[in-house]
C-alpha cells in the first residue's frame, strides 16, 4: 500500500514524508498473529474443523513467525467485526474520508489518516486522561498498547484507521451518520472536564452503532 504525504492531514507541529509512504502488508506475520488470536478464543470443535494439525503445534509455528519480527512490529493491526473504540482517539474526526461505492465494491471505504507525530500526541493525551479518570485497565490499556506500537515507526510516517470490510455490512445512511470518532474524542474531552453526563450520552451513541455489528457476528 502506497500513498503520498499530501494525502495525510497534518498539524503545524507534524511533518510527513518524504514520499512515497509505503505500508508493507506483512501477510505472514499478520496471519500468525491472527492464528494465535483464533487459538485463544475458539472452542475445541471449531479448532479441529479449521486446523489440519494440533493446536499446540499451530501455536508453536505461529509464535516462531512472530519471533522473526525481533524488535519490530507488523505495520497493519486489525480486528474482526468491530473497531476498538480507543483507536478513534488517534484521529481528528473532521478528516474522515468516505467513498460510497456499492457495498460489494472494493472501492467502498471509510477511513481517517493522521501524521505519526499527531497520532502519538493524541494517544498520549487520551491515555493520560483515561488512566486518571477510570484506571489503568480497559480503554487505558488499549491506549497504552497502541502508543507502544506507534513508537516502532518513523516519526515522519503516517497512520490510517479504516473500517476495512465492515463497510460492506453497513448501509450508506448509517456510514454517513456514524459519529464514532466524534463520540470517542468528545468522551475524552468530557472525562478531562469531569462531565459524566456527556460521557454517558456519547457512550450510548457508540453502543447503539457497534452493538448492531456485534449481533451480526453472533448470528450472521
Amino acid at each position: 500500500m502506497t500513498i503520498s504525504p499530501a494525502e495525510v492531514p497534518t498539524s503545524d507541529a507534524a511533518r510527513v514524508g518524504p514520499p512515497p509512504l509505503v505500508c508493507p502488508l506483512d501477510l505472514r506475520a499478520r496471519s500468525a498473529a491472527g492464528l494465535i488470536g483464533f487459538l485463544a478464543q475458539s472452542t475445541g470443535p471449531l479448532r479441529e474443523e479449521a486446523l489440519h494439525l494440533g493446536a499446540d503445534e499451530a501455536r508453536s509455528r505461529a509464535a516462531f513467525v512472530m519471533a522473526e519480527l525481533n524488535a519490530g512490529a507488523v505495520h497493519v493491526v486489525s480486528t474482526t467485526w468491530t473497531v476498538p473504540l480507543p483507536w478513534f482517539a488517534l484521529v481528528d474526526p473532521d478528516t474522515r474520508r468516505i467513498v460510497l461505492a456499492p457495498q460489494n465494491d472494493p472501492a467502498r471505504q471509510l477511513s481517517w489518516r493522521v501524521a505519526m507525530a499527531d497520532a502519538r500526541r493524541r494517544i498520549a493525551r487520551a491515555h493520560t486522561i483515561v488512566k486518571r479518570s477510570i484506571g489503568e485497565n480497559g480503554p487505558a490499556r488499549v491506549l497504552a498498547d497502541t502508543g507502544r506500537w506507534l513508537e516502532n515507526f518513523h516519526p515522519h510516517s503516517a497512520v490510517e484507521l479504516d473500517y476495512g470490510g465492515l463497510v460492506q455490512l453497513v448501509e450508506d445512511k448509517d456510514l454517513l451518520e456514524d459519529t464514532s470518532a466524534q463520540d470517542v474524542n468528545a468522551i475524552i474531552d468530557a472525562l478531562e472536564a469531569g462531565d459524566s453526563e456527556a460521557v454517558a450520552l456519547r457512550y450510548e451513541s457508540l453502543r447503539e452503532f457497534w452493538s448492531e455489528l456485534g449481533l451480526r457476528e453472533r448470528h450472521g
